[in-house]
């Protein structure tokens, strides 16, 4: 493999002076895009990087072509980072960063936290709620891995613009704030800027729920509803939004920032999302099976929807933009006829 050849990448990020943070090597578990993208900044930012590989095809890939061809083609990832087979060998990092996707989070911790050391900081990079028990990334991670230092990674950021290098504001939450500030500082370059919280499930809410209501943005874009739809169903799902976070205990100023109404912007307002990408595509009248099959990765809203509303229903939380998108993606109803049955709720005081 051969150096980064981005000039983004390659002038303003390698070899950043960064307070001595006591994280030298990191490891980050997941290869997919999100999982590469943070394997190269840990890289530009100074860091030991070993990236957990499932695949095989993606672990031969990037031997023989310096690249992850199949979820982060045309990006060449530098000889120094170090491709694992076993998911255990990152527990001898000094931190390990969780990139899998949400539903199989728990699956990965429970192979990685034998390995763990008490106290080693495990930063969730999942955005969604777990079927079946319906629990937050975070708490997965302190229920899977009770030992470890749990901590959460969540913003407005798509793969390809961390890995090209672009500017990128992000939250890094743990409830120890000190330690958040240690990873953020540890993990910060020139254009990446990890934002410390001491909110993690604040931070754990936005990042799921955003995917969901990014499906109904996409579903009136395909609908061609209009901006001003769009707009409305924004603010309308940031509302929902901070209801359940507040009912769950989380600060409501923690969805006002990045992790919150920051990524709901960003993912309800481009088809890069693989959430607003998937619910144009239901909007433009394909059928569910042919929009999740068109899908590029992972659509984390479809399989957060659902654990979203129960999890709602059952503080009397009201949902109804995540509600409708629930029963449209177990196809419970049709895109029309759920797009009538929230035109004909009632009116009501906007801040109730």
């Amino acid at each position: 493999m051969t150096e980064d050849p981005s000039p983004n990448a390659v002038n303003n990020q390698q070899n950043v002076q960064s307070p001595d943070t006591g994280i030298r090597h990191v490891a980050v578990a997941g290869a997919g895009a999100w999982g590469t993208a943070l394997a190269l900044t840990a890289h530009r930012a100074g860091r030991r990087v070993s990236l957990w590989a499932r695949e095989a095809e993606v672990r031969a890939a990037i031997f023989s072509a310096g690249e992850n061809t199949p979820f982060l083609p045309g990006v060449a990832l530098p000889g120094e980072i170090a491709v694992l087979a076993d998911i255990e060998a990152a527990g001898t990092a000094d931190a390990v960063l969780l990139a899998t996707p949400a539903q199989h989070l728990r699956a990965a911790l429970e192979r990685l936290a034998p390995a763990l050391r008490p106290g080693q900081p495990v930063i969730v990079c999942a955005k969604g709620l777990e079927r079946g028990s319906d629990l937050l990334m975070t708490e997965v991670l302190r229920e899977a891995a009770p030992d470890a230092a749990a901590a959460i990674l969540s913003g407005p950021s798509f793969a390809e613009d961390v890995a090209a290098g672009l500017p990128t504001a992000i939250t890094l939450a743990a409830a120890d704030l000190g330690l958040a500030e240690r990873l953020a500082a540890a993990l910060a370059t020139a254009a990446f800027r990890p934002y410390a919280s001491g909110d993690p499930e604040g931070v754990a809410i936005g990042g799921a729920v955003k995917n969901v209501l990014a499906i109904a943005c996409g579903i009136a874009e395909g609908k061609n509803f209009g901006a001003s739809a769009r707009a409305a169903l924004i603010a309308r799902g940031f509302a929902e939004m901070r209801r359940f976070a507040v009912a769950l205990g989380a600060r409501p100023e923690t969805l006002n920032g990045l992790s919150g109404l920051g990524d709901l912007v960003l993912t309800c307002s481009s088809a890069q999302s693989r959430n607003f990408a998937f619910g144009l595509a239901l909007g433009r009248g394909e059928g569910l099976a042919d929009a999740i099959a068109h899908a590029r990765g992972v659509v984390e809203g479809a399989a957060t929807a659902r654990p979203v509303v129960e999890r709602a229903e059952a503080m009397g939380v009201a949902m109804p933009i995540s509600a409708a998108i629930a029963a449209l993606v177990e196809g419970d109803i049709e895109v029309d006829a759920a797009i009538a049955g929230l035109l004909a709720r009632p009116l009501r005081v906007e801040t109730d």
